[in-house]
């Protein structure tokens, strides 16, 4: 079985500094035994609020911040070598490339540094420009290029060695709607051809549409975890009907956890399907119309408030 692409152990990292002005020592704890494995090949969302850690968490795996215990492996390799992050692409929040460099000068400086061989770069940098949507930009220095348009070049970027692991920080941060469509085609591209992908952001609607799998972080550590269609997953029937008896009515919505009435439709919220079809079966015997029966789902958004509320959901 091949090694994880994300693998980690009790991964902790406590921030020390003085409190002035009485000197104390203080402690943060920005990472808190965090455990997690991503499986090469999958697409994963690392989510939390401000400060739960989840940039700290990204840094111990780059190895440019060092663990206070616990350990982090990339593709089964321990994560402090350097021989362990060849394989790796990124994208950083708030990226910042030198603005004298043109578009296409910056991905030949990077893929020097990747130890791409002059030829290949040649050959990579104007396909990947237009992989990204910046045909014709190459040769204009980024002083020139808007927010949305850094944020294709970074992804470029990180893309320039053809990466087995993406890790992205806010990748569609100042895109416009059409450019994160783009981004994530890209990334579905990446999917099918088995790169691995760890995205943070706070879009949470791009985690739904893109990821199948994420962790929700909060004050350090995993408060949930899961497959995204598993925590969105039905939470019961919305039944909307019309022409409906008083009597019926009122048998419907002592079944109901939410009855709503609107332009002479009225709409149950039944927690299961038993509930659901006796309603469908007392509906029809009375010669009711039947408008819409749809199952109910939380969006992402509402998992992830609710965990980091302290009210989950899901167990």
């Amino acid at each position: 079985m091949p090694s994880p692409a994300i693998e980690t152990e009790a991964l902790t990292k406590v921030f020390r500094s003085r409190a002035f002005p009485s000197g104390a020592l203080r402690e943060v704890r920005a990472v808190n035994a965090l455990s997690i494995q991503v499986p090469a090949g999958e697409t994963f969302g690392l989510l939390g609020p401000n400060g739960a850690g989840k940039t700290t968490f990204v840094k111990m795996l780059l190895s440019s911040v060092h663990p206070t215990s616990g350990r982090a492996r990339l593709f089964g390799r321990d994560a402090r070598l350097p021989e362990s992050r060849r394989p790796v692409g990124y994208l950083p929040e708030n990226h910042r490339f030198p603005t004298y460099f043109t578009g296409a000068g910056m991905l030949d400086f990077y893929a020097s540094l990747s130890g791409l061989p002059a030829p290949l770069r040649r050959a990579r940098i104007p396909e990947l420009l237009s992989r990204v949507g910046l045909d014709g930009w190459g040769n204009i220095r980024i002083g020139k290029y808007s927010k949305g348009m850094l944020q294709r070049l970074g992804l470029a970027q990180a893309l320039i060695h053809s990466p087995a692991l993406l890790i992205l920080d806010e990748p569609s941060d100042g895109v416009d709607p059409v450019g994160r469509r783009h981004i994530r085609e890209i990334l579905s591209e990446l999917e099918r051809n088995g790169v691995t992908v760890l995205l943070n952001s706070h879009l949470l609607a791009e985690v739904e549409l893109f990821c199948r799998r994420v962790a929700i972080l909060r004050k350090g550590s995993v408060a949930l975890e899961g497959e995204v269609k598993a925590l969105t997953a039905g939470k019961g029937y919305r039944l909307t009907a019309s022409d409906i008896p008083d009597n019926l009515r009122a048998h419907l919505a002592s079944a109901a956890s939410a009855v709503s009435a609107r332009n002479g439709l009225v709409s149950f919220q039944f927690p299961g399907r038993p509930e659901v079809n006796s309603a469908v079966d007392s509906l029809r015997a009375a010669g009711c119309e039947i408008d819409s029966l749809i199952p109910t789902t939380s969006t992402l958004e509402d998992v992830f408030v609710q965990t980091i509320e302290g009210n989950p959901a899901h167990s």
